[in-house]
């Protein structure tokens, strides 16, 4: 018999992980739709996992131990899909389709073992597991076919043959894979670096290279000029400079640093790499020396600059770590110390003074600087949970509420954006919410622009994992304006409103504002096959299918027509749920059953009596003894 702390201990794991992979996002274009699929389905089990906190006592913890397992080899592949090698991701795409596939079968697998009986779960999130079930089993075997231009161009490109390279290919790839600018393919370097690490025994180095090679021969800089080569640079910037570089060191000579990591200005291994405002890379002391002679413009690029913050390229710094331990060199020290006289280490962010550095930029009366320092913390925050920590403890969470009522829409999509992943840690819930985030985002939510409301609503569902915050967001303006989003919203922007709207829902009390709020016509449009959502819709029209007002709403938009199509042709899990409803409309009013059939449910009602899903079977058994019995009591009335 397992314990019951032990248990809770463990589901809280659980919750966590799919947290952090809920917060993910962005993928990569070859395999978006893989991702953003895998992705809303794991975000399914969260109700489950909520109720499973109350179970008193299982047999055994080995189908959650194994549900560990999944979910961590689902947030590494899908960790790989977000900030992994464009380049490599597509090189690798049936390696990484198969692993899609592994995942979709081992978590159906564990699906089918969890003890359900044990769990008291309510009606609801059993039909939203078996939802998840269907679609699962669907999943299998599926594969997303990648764009075959996009392909053959890269293998146009990694070739090394120049009668067979094709710069139109060069130029079509630069523009799917966004590899325009010099700055996005130096980052796709780094990825490049990263991702070929985990493909051990892999060959794709030299190609990967070269195709990186043929988009460097055409890129652009950052406003839109020639590229600038590094070597050029160095000397117009020598004639001008009144410092004098640094000589490269011979300690550091061999192994010889890669040309990356070193600064522009002084060919020396960096230790303290900052961005500029043309997005170039220097070490922060030459560059700072640069700037304190009364120099306004960016070395290389030559470009003035708009403003002169330097932020701290974390991305590079940790690269350069890795590679100095690679090699058994000393890792570089910055200048400076953190809490404790330790040097700070970037890599982590455990680096307090650098989080309190950049917390304090978003109080600048400077927009510009306000808007990096917000995309700066975002991007931390999406990290690592120790990151997370440092910017709530630091104070950051009344501060970047502060900024969702900002004027400038990058600001405000930076700032619930770093709440959201921010919300990823459980204990900076109580926090956001205490701090009186709850009304501001509904604001973002109700006027911000269209990628701030989806965050926005993708933080709600976030903070509505705690029950006490499903009470507190309901009493808020924040269903109506879920509704909305639901309304209006793009397709990514429509499955983070249902999806936020279905966890609501979940309390008693918000079944009956979500109806009054007008959710029920907008899911009743998302029943077209053609708005890929029917899963989605149906799922919420079954939870408000069990509060009058939502029988009452969902009959008066003749409902009866499509669910009977939807028993007859739908998928097994569109099945059950559409028979679901229909009881539930059947057992609230008669007349319902009437209706049905005279559109002949009875039929489909029969074959999915035969032929349904348990759950499917004994739903329809039920409405079919209604129809007999509503017949009988006409018969009866007749005689």
């Amino acid at each position: 018999m397992a314990g019951q702390g032990e248990f809770q201990e463990l589901v809280e794991t659980l919750i966590g992980l799919l947290n952090e992979i809920s917060s993910l996002g962005d993928y990569a274009r070859s395999h978006r739709k893989e991702c953003t699929n895998l992705a809303r389905r794991l975000k399914l089990l969260a109700p489950l996992l909520e109720e499973a906190r109350e179970a008193s006592s299982l047999d055994s913890l080995r189908p959650f131990h194994d549900l560990k397992l999944v979910l961590h080899s689902a947030k590494d592949l899908l960790s790989l899909c977000h900030k992994g090698s464009k380049i490599f991701l597509i090189m690798k795409r049936e390696g990484i389709a198969s692993s899609f596939q592994s995942v979709t079968a081992d978590l159906e697998h564990v699906l089918d073992s969890l003890p359900y009986n044990s769990l008291n779960l309510s009606e609801e999130v059993r039909e939203q597991v078996e939802l998840l079930h269907a679609q699962l089993k669907r999943a299998k075997g599926k594969a997303e076919v990648i764009d075959t231009e996009l392909i053959e161009d890269l293998m146009r490109c990694s070739t090394s043959d120049e009668r067979d390279y094709d710069r139109m290919a060069a130029e079509r790839l630069a523009d799917k894979l966004h590899l325009k600018t010099w700055s996005e393919i130096k980052e796709e370097e780094f990825r490049a670096q990263e991702s070929l690490k985990l493909d051990k025994g892999g060959d794709l180095d030299a190609a990967i290279k070269m195709v990186l090679g043929r988009l460097k021969g055409i890129a652009i800089s950052d406003a839109d000029e020639p590229y600038v080569s590094i070597d050029k640079a160095r000397v117009d910037f020598a004639m001008r400079n009144p410092l004098s570089p640094s000589p490269r060191s011979d300690k550091l000579s061999n192994p010889a640093i890669p040309e990356d990591f070193r600064c522009p200005i002084s060919l020396e291994l960096m230790k303290d790499p900052v961005i500029v405002a043309t997005g170039q890379t220097y070490e922060r002391s030459y560059i700072q020396k640069w700037l304190d002679a009364g120099h306004k413009t960016c070395p290389i690029t030559q470009q003035t600059l708009p403003h002169l913050v330097l932020t701290p390229n974390y991305v590079l710094r940790s690269l350069i770590c890795q590679w100095c331990e690679t090699n058994g060199i000393e890792l570089p020290k910055k200048v400076g110390t953190s809490r404790g006289g330790h040097s700070s280490d970037l890599e982590a962010c455990g680096d307090r003074v650098a989080v309190e550095a950049l917390l304090q930029k978003l109080s600048s009366p400077q927009v510009d600087v306000q808007r990096i320092a917000v995309a700066d913390l975002r991007l931390l925050a999406k990290r690592s949970i120790d990151n997370r920590i440092c910017i709530a403890e630091a104070g950051g969470v009344p501060l970047l509420i502060g900024l969702l009522s900002s004027t400038d829409t990058r600001i405000q999509e930076h700032a619930v954006t770093a709440l959201l992943n921010l919300s990823i840690h459980d204990p900076n819930k109580a926090q956001i919410v205490q701090a009186g985030a709850i009304n501001p985002i509904v604001e973002v939510l109700k006027s911000g622009s269209m990628e701030a409301r989806e965050n926005a609503a993708a933080t709600l569902f976030s903070l509505s994992v705690v029950d006490d915050n499903k009470v507190t967001i309901g009493q808020t303006a924040a269903i109506p304006a879920l509704v909305n989003l639901l309304r209006e919203g793009t397709p990514r922007g429509k499955k983070d409103a249902a999806t936020a709207l279905f966890n609501l829902s979940i309390y008693q009390g918000n079944k009956a504002k979500a109806v009054r709020a007008g959710v029920v016509p907008p899911l009743m449009e998302l029943l077209d096959p053609n708005a890929g959502m029917v899963d989605e819709a149906l799922a919420i029209l079954a939870i408000l299918a069990t509060h009058q007002e939502g029988r009452v709403a969902i009959g008066q938009e003749s409902t009866i027509p499509l669910l009977v199509e939807l028993i007859r042709s739908g998928s097994a899990r569109n099945k059950e749920n559409a028979a679901a409803v229909l009881l539930a409309l059947g057992q609230n009013d008669a007349a319902h059953l009437v209706t049905a059939q005279q559109y002949d449910a009875g039929v489909p009602l029969a074959e999915l009596v035969q032929n349904g899903t348990s759950r499917a079977r004994r739903k329809a058994s039920l409405i079919l003894e209604l129809m007999h019995k509503q017949q009988q009591e006409q018969l009866n009335k007749q005689q």
